[in-house]
């Protein structure tokens, strides 16, 4: 069995995570320069099976689309059209930047490595993963 990755995309870094083998533990994967997303996918994917994507879908807290989902959309028909024997889900997104700043707090990290915003979009992507895994059990 494939793994799962989950993608919090964003305009300039796009973080990464992506499930042990038996898809039991979401864990940080990378933070890649948006620009180079697919390049860094395809490699990854040569090397490590992966069979589903899971995508945050930004939205608001009126539960409409951000300004970010027309981009979020158009990465996922790349995706599609790149990767096309993959699943990929939509999965809300919101609150997971506020709740990955939280968790890097309440997990002790140094107030330095808090201001990378390089592990917010890491944490993000694995807060998108756990919630795909929970509603998925």
């Amino acid at each position: 069995m494939g793994r799962i990755l989950a993608v919090d995309y964003g305009k300039k870094r796009t973080g990464l995570a992506v499930t042990d083998t038996l898809r039991i533990i979401a864990t940080a994967l990378e933070t890649v320069p948006t620009q180079e997303l697919l390049t860094y996918l395809k490699s990854y994917i040569a090397r490590e099976p992966i069979d589903e994507f899971v995508v945050g879908m930004p939205r608001t807290v009126k539960n409409e689309d951000s300004e970010m989902a027309p981009y979020v959309r158009q990465f996922i028909q790349q995706l599609k059209d790149t990767f096309p024997g993959k699943t990929v889900h939509e999965i809300d997104e919101r609150f997971t930047s506020s709740m990955a700043q939280r968790a890097m707090i309440e997990g002790g990290m140094k107030k330095k490595d808090r201001r990378v915003k390089g592990n917010v979009d890491k944490i993000s992507a694995v807060l998108i993963l756990q919630q795909f895994l929970e509603m998925n059990r």
